[in-house]
């Protein structure tokens, strides 16, 4: 079992990683199937190394190696994503004081990943909107690697109107690291509960100097504005 990994088995993830095409997944016909690999088993950074290698990040000091992937799966771009993944051997030439592990990557799916946005006082309603979601307590909802990974439920009514969510950074002059999620449904707000996922860069908060700091993350709920607390620490590359 990989470190730090659980089954996801709700329906939205598991339904998201049926219909996705897997990424770099091998099966014989004739193979008894194997459903697991249907579910993500991690949250991970892909992380480019140059034009031809990357690596994954599992958490803040994990870094796994890949094996038999043969390309970049996002080119240059650093991406979280959702990954199935199975523990191999290590190649002998590997680095191996850089990597806790090799890895073959059964599947990927990105997470949508976004840069958090100024907090602009009595303009926030009117910006980022100020429509109810609750924060999932789960394994997906997760502050490592310089990232803050959420699991939201809302309202999802019309197909045809997106949703947008935003991090908000700067709110308190006194605690840098509180942080505000806002979602705007832009008028989406009849019809039945849905999990989504998003992903925010947390890259231009103070730099912690190598300590861990407190990260209070706000919301607007169904029943009222909420908050909880995350260990955080800048992330530090190899």
């Amino acid at each position: 079992m990989l470190k730090n990994m659980k089954t996801a088995k709700t329906f939205v993830i598991a339904t998201a990683a049926m219909l996705s095409l897997p990424f770099f997944q091998s099966c014989d016909r004739h193979d008894t199937p194997d459903y697991s690999i249907l579910y993500p088993n991690a949250i991970v950074t892909v992380k480019p190394i140059d034009d031809k290698a990357f690596y994954l990040q599992l958490d803040d000091k994990t870094a796994l190696l890949p094996v038999g992937t043969g390309k970049l799966p996002y080119g240059d771009k650093e991406v979280r994503a959702f990954a199935n993944l199975t523990y191999t051997d290590m190649p002998q030439d590997a680095d191996k004081d850089k990597y806790e592990g090799a890895v073959k990557i059964n599947w990927l799916d990105s997470l949508l990943t976004k840069q958090p946005k100024a907090d602009m006082g009595a303009e926030n309603d009117k910006l980022y909107g100020k429509d109810p979601v609750e924060i999932m307590n789960n394994w997906m909802t997760v502050v490592e690697d310089g990232y803050i990974t959420l699991n939201f439920m809302t309202v999802w009514g019309n197909r045809n109107t997106s949703h947008e969510v935003n991090l908000l950074t700067g709110g308190n002059p006194d605690d840098p690291y509180e942080v505000e999620f806002r979602h705007n449904a832009f008028g989406d707000v009849n019809g039945q509960r849905g999990n989504g996922m998003v992903a925010f860069s947390l890259k231009d908060l103070p730099d912690t100097g190598g300590e861990t700091v407190k990260l209070t993350l706000k919301w607007m709920s169904f029943s009222g504005m909420k908050s909880t607390k995350f260990d955080y620490c800048t992330r530090k590359d190899m």
